[in-house]
């Protein structure tokens, strides 16, 4: 095996594979390096009780491969339109062993230079007599270099808040899944996210008493749109709250956790209770309060910063360390530039992300220009190219609000750019030009009771996913249009839709054209 590669690529998960399928038909000089001995392997644990929470559509009612992904949260992109992950399940909530088996077939299809059972004690800066900007140490003494590197090892660390005490709990890692081991006990759940309505709900028909806490309200995925809150398959719980049945949720700050005579003393202050405070006494405490990048593996020299308490890299625009010059995250780690505001920390989002990156660094490197279209320079064409997309577009359906095409229009014609990152411009300094994105309206208090206004005027009202297409003149917001949101997501309609967007964007561009008259 050769040493040194232009990109090496750190993980062999979806995020590694997804990037690598592109590279190689490419034909870029990339290596994969995965520290487990097939794809996907952290999906052999997690989640701990089995089963995603990724959804598998398979039945749409659609025949074209690109709608059909809208729904469709576990299956990476690829031209074999045959190799999605519903030839793998059925079930509408898969297991986590069929997607291990779908990654694994993935990785053999497409033919990716992967090599295994390579765990990396160090990635550093390469001395200046050595090939590449980066040197990476295995833990058997092994070194491989590349110019560029892409971190694509998702969360591999818990994160612990900052308790007293909490070295002596159980961790949602590596708890017992033995029921056995709580049979009549009381369970303290710290943290209100997914894992720890699993492991709640897991344990439902076993402890005595079960408590979920954290400092904050729960959040619901139906309220927020951000599939990591708390979905419908874990709540459960909810119902053994609210009707009696010695379960409770606990907005609260935990101040200290002492062990007693075998016991979990643990120190609470009330949120929402005038600062009361109390010790209550439990016989087991699991942690569940999420993951983070694990910074172990890298040098002092090579030391990415880091956002959010320390969870996430501090990324540029194009997911690019802020202080690590060619060093690049791909998949959950791509997700701090919109941290919980869209699905970049799961499969059905950053395939997405993985594909702008990949341009993006073709862009860059080789002088590949970004996937894009030329239109002629008249409404009629821009305006039938948008329609295409907001009614086909898996990528500005999963990625709603942050993965937007834009439209540059010049003097004598117009480009067409495909799903680029929020902020991003593929064009130095465009002058007149267009975006265009799927996003959801205003928050409700209640989701299932919305007084709706279905008609073209108050598009802007809309709630549910609908599109948005904005003029911009440099770094200015000339106009926007919302075209009117639809039950079944199709913006067809002749009156509200169709007509609609083209006298929009009829009018933004002879307001070009008279600028440019003027100018």
């Amino acid at each position: 095996m050769k040493k040194h590669y232009d990109y090496i690529i750190l993980g062999a998960g979806p995020a590694g594979l997804q990037l690598g399928y592109f590279m190689e038909h490419s034909s870029a000089d990339y290596l994969i390096l995965e520290r487990g001995e097939a794809p996907g392997t952290a999906f052999k644990k997690f989640p701990r009780h089995g089963t995603l929470i990724s959804i598998n559509k398979v039945h749409t009612g659609y025949d074209n491969h690109e709608i059909k992904l809208r729904w469709d949260w576990n299956s990476l992109l690829s031209k074999n339109e045959d190799l999605t992950f519903r030839r793998y399940s059925k079930e509408y909530f898969p297991k986590a062993k069929d997607l291990v088996e779908y990654l694994k077939d993935y990785a053999k299809d497409a033919n990716l230079n992967v090599a295994y059972n390579k765990m990396i004690a160090k990635i550093s800066k390469a001395l200046e007599s050595s090939e590449g900007n980066f040197e990476l140490k295995t833990t058997d003494g092994d070194s491989f270099y590349c110019n560029k590197i892409i971190i694509a090892t998702g969360f591999s660390q818990p994160y612990l808040p900052s308790i007293p005490g909490i070295e002596h709990t159980d961790n949602y890692i590596d708890v017992t899944l033995d029921k056995k081991e709580f049979e009549n006990k009381k369970v303290l759940v710290l943290g209100k996210g997914n894992s720890g309505f699993e492991t709640a709900d897991y344990l439902i028909d076993t402890a005595s008493l079960i408590h979920i806490s954290s400092p904050n309200s729960v959040k619901f995925a139906w309220q927020t749109h951000y599939v990591g809150n708390l979905r419908a398959i874990n709540n459960n719980f909810l119902d053994t709250y609210q009707l009696k049945s010695q379960n409770a949720l606990l907005d609260a700050d935990i101040q200290a956790i002492v062990m007693k005579d075998g016991k979990y003393n643990v120190h609470l202050v009330y949120a929402h209770a005038n600062g009361e405070e109390e010790v209550l006494e439990y016989d087991k405490v699991i942690v569940c309060t999420g993951f983070k990048l694990d910074k172990s593996i890298f040098a002092p020299n090579c030391m990415p910063a880091t956002v959010i308490n320390d969870k996430l890299p501090a990324l540029n625009l194009d997911w690019e360390s802020q202080n690590i010059p060619h060093m690049y995250f791909a998949g959950t780690l791509m997700q701090s530039n919109a941290y919980k505001k869209n699905t970049s920390g799961f499969i059905h989002g950053f395939r997405y992300n993985v594909r702008t990156l990949f341009h993006i660094l073709q862009y860059k490197y080789n002088h590949m220009p970004m996937p894009s279209k030329n239109l002629e320079c008249n409404y009629q064409s821009v305006a039938e190219e948008i329609l295409n997309r907001i009614n086909s577009s898996s990528a500005l359906w999963q990625q709603f609000g942050y993965l937007f095409d834009l439209v540059s229009i010049g003097d004598e014609d117009a480009t067409y750019f495909y799903e680029l990152p929020k902020g991003y411009k593929p064009v130095e300094n465009p002058n007149h030009y267009f975006t265009i994105s799927l996003e959801f309206g205003s928050s409700q208090e209640n989701v299932f009771m919305v007084n709706r206004n279905p008609t073209a005027d108050k598009a802007d009202e809309s709630f549910f996913l609908h599109p948005v297409i904005r003029h911009y003149c440099g770094d200015e917001m000339i106009s926007c249009l919302h075209l009117v949101e639809d039950l079944l997501g199709e913006w067809k309609h002749e009156d509200k839709h169709v007509m609609v967007l083209k006298k929009y964007v009829e009018a933004a561009m002879e307001k070009v054209n008279a600028d440019a008259i003027m100018n």
